[in-house]
């Protein structure tokens, strides 16, 4: 409970920072929609002539884009404000302070910040998801799949930027690092069955994209077996991330030696 009242906390002061710049979500939403936009004529263009990408439907692959949208709003919304600033913790010596206070300083580095501009896209996300259900007949049932999985994704996603960021501990200048992760999952926009194979094993095994995007509506879909992966491969990464976060830590000297 201690914990649920410090995260009630940060999001409110959060959010009441944002607030003074009110502007920028009307101009995030805008951003959001045109990029949204961007991406369904990308998709529209691919599936001319009848062509089906890796045996996918036009309105299953609208699944796929809706869980990328929505990954790129919890992106947005809590990972980047959060996790882009470790490397500034390192760099500035506020780390030492993370580490004084009466808390979990994973805790503290992972949901500190709320942003609100990247809401436009978890909305955007949610609408295209329930656009495409209705047209594919899906259940309760399976958009619960497609939550559950979403989740998982979220957490892969989370441990991979968490792992990255930790490494600034020894390598402070890694911000390129974090970048390339995020163009990697650019990938994400489309079904990875519709990339050759070589592509398709190194966004599956090497950088997970597949089960952030492709997995959920797969699971929804009620197809493959690859969703049965997620909840271990989820766990696994948040463990390594967490272990790992705690050997860097050891060798952290703070700011002062």
């Amino acid at each position: 409970m201690r914990y649920l009242r410090v995260l009630t906390l940060f999001f409110l002061t959060s959010l009441a920072a944002e607030m003074e710049y009110r502007g920028n979500f009307l101009l995030g939403l805008l951003s959001s929609f045109l990029t949204l936009l961007g991406a369904l004529f990308g998709l529209f263009l691919l599936y001319q002539g009848g062509y089906r990408p890796g045996g996918w439907a036009w309105e299953e692959a609208l699944l796929v884009l809706a869980a990328f949208t929505l990954l790129q709003g919890l992106a947005s919304t809590l990972l980047a404000p959060n996790l882009n600033k470790i490397v500034e913790h390192v760099q500035q010596g506020t780390l030492d302070f993370v580490l004084l206070k009466p808390i979990d300083p994973q805790f503290w580095l992972s949901l500190r910040a709320f942003s609100p501009w990247g809401l436009g896209d978890l909305f955007l996300g949610l609408g295209l998801l329930l656009y495409a259900g209705l047209r594919l007949g899906l259940s309760p049932l399976d958009y619960a799949l497609f939550g559950l999985y979403f989740l998982l994704g979220a957490v892969i996603l989370y441990s991979l930027w968490f792992l990255l960021a930790t490494t600034s501990i020894w390598f402070v200048k890694i911000y390129n690092v974090t970048e390339v992760l995020r163009g990697l999952l650019e990938a994400g926009r489309f079904p990875v069955s519709s990339y050759p194979t070589l592509y398709r094993v190194f966004f599956t095994f090497v950088v997970p994209v597949a089960f952030l995007t492709t997995v959920p509506a797969e699971a929804a879909l009620g197809r493959g077996e690859a969703p049965l992966i997620a909840g271990g491969l989820a766990l696994f990464l948040f463990l390594l991330a967490r272990g790992f976060f705690r050997l860097a830590l050891r060798s952290y000297t703070s700011a002062s030696s």
